[in-house]
């Protein structure tokens, strides 16, 4: 049978566009309506709103729901920027603005949980309940910070089906989940002129050093006031369940939870498992 993400979303009442936000063209998917409570999906390193195509339909039953490309991602404008935390946070704060939210549900996958790590720190006041889903932002591990490096270059900058196939790889605990409309969609991404170069720049947050002045403190996990959970996997390949549940525990009131048999697309790899945490969490 074959696969597809427009099989994910035939059946969902989905729009896609383009916002201005402060000059940046970001593009997002968007399940839901305005009378209901606002969420924000945040996706990881190269990544894209298509993350979530399999979480649109059930959350915009509950919630006016909007995966977005984040700058320098998927068909969002990639500007000369420094492609670090704050940056990401504030074209999500300014996002919220521009859909006339004052607060909104902050989920983020990765990169896009540390992001959102960061707004339920410096912004409380515009975060309701925050979900750190295999959230970057406390680990500095080199082996795989190199590995991102080199998978993620290599698809830049040459992307050919195989080489964009091992980078979503890379995010499975069970391969075969890689179907050829997901391959193909992050393909055409990277063939987008300019990638190549704006990848090295997102890439930074790679390189130790950067990374090490980006990171959240303890004491910054410990003034997070936003109801929290964090949601893990068995088979992550960035951070261990241990390491999640150190974010966890760090966190005044959090939850944490470990999807099993899963690895760094949770919400990927078993849809029906995480909406439904994921749903009951936010409407708790």
């Amino acid at each position: 049978m074959h696969e597809s993400i427009w099989s994910d979303l035939v059946e969902v009442e989905y729009s896609q566009g383009y916002l201005d936000v402060g000059g940046i063209k970001t593009r997002y998917i968007r399940t839901g309506t305005e009378d209901l409570p606002a969420l924000i999906f945040l996706h990881g390193t190269s990544g894209h709103a298509e993350a979530y195509s399999r979480n649109m339909g059930a959350h915009g039953q509950h919630f006016d729901t909007y995966s977005i490309d984040m700058i320098g991602h998927g068909w969002t404008d990639f500007p000369d920027t420094t492609y670090e935390i704050p940056t990401y946070a504030e074209h999500v704060l300014r996002t919220l603005d521009v859909l006339g939210r004052e607060k909104a549900h902050i989920s983020g996958e990765s990169l896009g949980g540390w992001v959102a790590t960061y707004l339920a720190v410096h912004h409380p006041d515009r975060v309701d309940k925050v979900v750190l889903n295999t959230a970057g932002g406390w680990v500095a591990n080199p082996e795989v910070m190199a590995r991102i490096k080199v998978i993620s270059n290599a698809a830049a900058d040459d992307p050919s089906w195989e080489t964009v196939k091992t980078r979503i790889e890379f995010l499975m605990y069970d391969k075969s989940m890689v179907h050829d409309d997901l391959v193909e969609c992050r393909r055409r991404i990277f063939n987008r002129p300019g990638y190549s170069d704006v990848t090295r720049s997102i890439l930074c947050l790679q390189e130790m050093e950067i990374r090490k002045r980006n990171l959240i403190t303890k004491e910054q996990y410990g003034s997070i006031s936003s109801p929290a959970m964090v949601l893990w996997t068995s088979h992550d390949p960035t951070a261990t369940v241990a390491q999640g549940n150190e974010i966890a525990s760090m966190i005044p009131g959090s939850e944490f939870v470990v999807m099993d048999k899963c690895g760094h697309w949770p919400q990927w790899e078993n849809p029906d498992e995480f909406n439904r945490i994921h749903i009951d969490f936010l409407k708790s």
